[in-house]
Order: structure tokens, then C-alpha cells, then sequence
């Protein structure tokens, strides 16, 4: 999650950290990162301030009426001295009316935000704190300018599968909650629950809850216990049958193809085809074969840790690789090719290059054969999977 700099406070020139700002805005995207870091800011203010009359406001708009009510139970809060003195907090939680919506763009809206922001310049914060935590803030606004001005903002990206580091962060999170519970968790079984659950910060946070319940009483968390607790994500389950294929494990590889053509014949997923999976297969095996061929080029060593397989890809020379996309690994997704690589000591080269022959062979028989699709299907895996003997994956 990405986090902007603190601005500085426009009435004393210095600038604010968390635990000094009068306001602090929480906004992006990421809905659980914003939620996650508000209840750990809030946590520390009560610490810090003490006392028990502080408040909490519901910030969900479905419409204009609700963002204006909102607004003035924001007011009122902040001008209501606490019944024992002391400071007083202020927490906006779930607030969606600062960004571009219908709602939030309606001229009622948009002029309270602004007399809002006025108010907000002209407050004596003396004793007081609003924390706002609210999702797409629009940067334009005066308000996020003013609060830019007056205290800090800090910004929020979801992870996104088009980001290339998505599977850093992901293994980070992951690896900080399983701390938290008293666990560990070993490279393989992290890289698998990763793959599992792809950029959704929030399932791999409920992911990770499951998997520390599931092994209380032991401190190690395997990949056998990521297999027996957690789902496959939509976003996994896409490459389930390609990532069976680089196991090498005949047994999982027949046992996806049959869900995968369960859901092609029911039309569950309108998405998918028989022709879908085989291009899926084929992009796996290629990527199987670059990886081998850095790895004798002396580009790439064996590594468990995804962190520094990333650091060796980003250390080849770019001019050294083909102009074609296709053929290009540098253009690959590097947690993709962090899981090939773990894959491709299952297989020699020569076997990765019959495969690939296999697979094409197949592909001339869906597309120009009447040939029953999920026949090919299952002998062309059958054959690449049974030649010779698999080599267990390095640990």
C-alpha cells in the first residue's frame, strides 16, 4: 500500500507526523488497507488521550441527504467539548462522499464541502482531532487541499495484478500477520498461498486468519496446510490447470481438467473453453522453457524467496533479450515466472520442448478435427505429464 507524504501544517510551517496532526485523511482505493491503518491510528490517539468521550460517525452516503447529515454530525462533534475535559477525537469512518460520484458532485454536496473546508481553516484545534477515513478522495476538492494544508493525508493503492511488486507486497502482509499470530510460515507454502489468493489484501488477511486457527497448538504453518484451508481465488483459479501441469502431478492435472470442463459444459463460466486451456497450457510450458534457458545462460539461479529471484530478473540486461513479447521473459509477470522457476527443475529440456510439440500437435486437432475436446485434452496432459520420472520441487 502506498502512503503520500505528509504535508505541512499551513498554521506552523512545520511539519506533522501521526501523532501530532489535527487531521489526518485516509483515502485510495485499497478499502482494506484504509480500514486497517484508521483502527490502528485510532487505537493509538485513545492511548494517548485518554478518557472515554470520544466519537465514532458513520460516513456512508447513498445520497445527498445522508452526506449533508453526516457533515452535520461532523460539526457538532467537533464542537462539542468533551463532559470531562481533555481532548477530544473525532474518527469519520466509511465516508463516500468525497470523491467524483453522483452523490458527491451534487452542487448541495459540494457547497457544504467546501464551507466545511472553510470551518476547517478557521477551527482552534487546540485539544482536538478528526480522523477521516474515506475511500477515492477527489484531490481537486478544497477540502483534501485544506486538509493537505492543515495536516496529513495518506494515500492507499489496492494491489493490482498489472503491478509488477504485487507479490512482494502480498508475501509482506502475509508474513506480518502470521508474526502477529505467533507463526511461521516456509517459502514454498507462502508462495503458494500468494498464488492462491492473488493482489486482494483483504482475503489473504482472511486467509491468513484461517490458517493460524487451523494450526493453533503448533508454531509452523506447510503448504500442506494452505492446500487442506484455503480456495482458490477466481484470479488463481484461472491458472489452476496450467500450475497442476508444472507440479508434474498426473493425479491434480486430471482432477482440474475435469473441473475446469465441468464448468465449460454447464456454462458456470462463460469465459472459459476447451481452446482457452490449451493456450493456457502452451503459455505455461513456454514460460517453463525461458526459464531453463536463463537459468543455462547463467542469468537466473535456483531461489526460494521471491525478493531476491526479482532482484536477479531485474539485473538482466534488457538488450539482451528478444524484441518479440511472446519470447521475452523480461515481459512476463515476474511472480509468474518466480513460480516457473520452481517448477521447471521438474522437467528436463528436452521434455519441455516435446511437450510444447505435444501441445501444438493438439491445438491442429481442436481447431481443424471434429476430435472430442476433452479427449485431447486429457491425452496430451497424460503424455507430457508421464514422461519420465517428476523430480520433487526444491524446498
Amino acid at each position: 500500500m502506498a502512503r503520500s507524504s505528509p504535508s505541512g501544517s499551513a498554521a506552523s510551517a512545520t511539519a506533522h507526523s501521526v501523532d501530532t496532526t489535527p487531521i489526518l485523511l485516509l483515502t485510495g482505493d485499497d478499502d482494506f488497507g484504509i480500514q486497517q491503518r484508521a483502527k490502528q491510528v485510532w487505537e493509538a490517539w485513545r492511548k494517548a488521550a485518554g478518557g472515554m468521550d470520544h466519537e465514532v460517525l458513520d460516513g456512508t452516503a447513498l445520497n445527498s441527504s445522508d452526506a449533508l447529515a453526516a457533515l452535520g454530525r461532523v460539526r457538532e462533534a467537533l464542537q462539542t467539548l468533551p463532559f470531562f475535559g481533555g481532548p477530544k477525537l473525532v474518527w469519520l469512518q466509511n465516508c463516500t462522499f468525497l470523491g467524483d460520484d453522483r452523490t458527491s458532485g451534487s452542487s448541495a454536496v459540494t457547497e457544504a464541502l467546501g464551507d466545511f473546508a472553510d470551518e476547517l481553516k478557521a477551527f482552534r484545534w487546540e485539544g482536538v482531532r478528526l480522523l477521516i477515513a474515506a475511500s477515492k478522495a477527489d484531490k481537486r476538492r478544497t477540502l483534501f487541499k485544506t486538509i493537505e494544508k492543515l495536516g496529513l493525508v495518506e494515500s492507499f493503492a489496492a494491489l493490482s495484478a498489472d503491478d509488477k511488486d504485487w507479490g512482494i507486497k502480498a508475501e509482506s502482509e502475509a508474513t506480518r500477520a502470521f508474526q502477529a499470530g505467533g507463526r511461521s510460515i516456509d517459502d514454498e507454502a507462502l508462495g503458494e498461498l500468494v498464488t492462491r489468493t492473488g493482489p486482494n489484501l483483504r482475503l489473504l488477511a482472511q486467509e491468513c486468519e484461517k490458517l493460524i486457527l487451523y494450526t493453533a497448538g503448533r508454531k509452523a504453518i506447510t503448504r500442506g496446510d494452505v492446500e487442506a484451508v484455503t480456495a482458490r481465488q477466481k484470479t488463481a483459479q484461472a491458472f489452476a490447470l496450467s500450475e497442476a501441469l508444472g507440479d508434474r502431478n498426473l493425479g491434480k492435472v486430471l482432477r482440474t481438467l475435469d473441473e475446469e470442463l465441468w464448468e465449460i459444459r454447464t456454462g458456470a463460466d462463460k469465459k472459459k473453453s476447451e481452446i482457452g486451456l490449451l493456450y493456457g497450457l502452451i503459455s505455461k510450458v513456454r514460460n517453463l522453457i525461458l526459464i531453463r534457458e536463463l537459468m543455462s545462460a547463467g542469468y537466473l539461479k535456483p531461489a526460494n524467496q521471491y525478493n531476491s529471484f526479482k532482484a536477479q530478473l531485474d539485473r538482466i540486461p534488457a538488450d539482451q533479450m528478444p524484441a518479440d513479447k511472446r519470447y521475452n521473459p523480461l515481459s512476463v509477470h515476474p511472480f509468474v515466472l518466480f513460480q516457473a522457476a520452481r517448477q521447471a527443475e521438474n522437467f528436463q529440456s528436452a521434455e519441455l520442448v516435446r511437450a510444447m510439440e505435444l501441445l501444438l500437435e493438439a491445438n491442429r486437432k481442436l481447431v481443424s478435427s471434429d476430435a472430442d475436446e476433452a479427449r485431447v485434452l486429457q491425452q496430451v496432459l497424460v503424455e507430457i505429464v508421464g514422461i519420465g520420472v517428476a523430480r520433487p520441487q526444491r524446498r
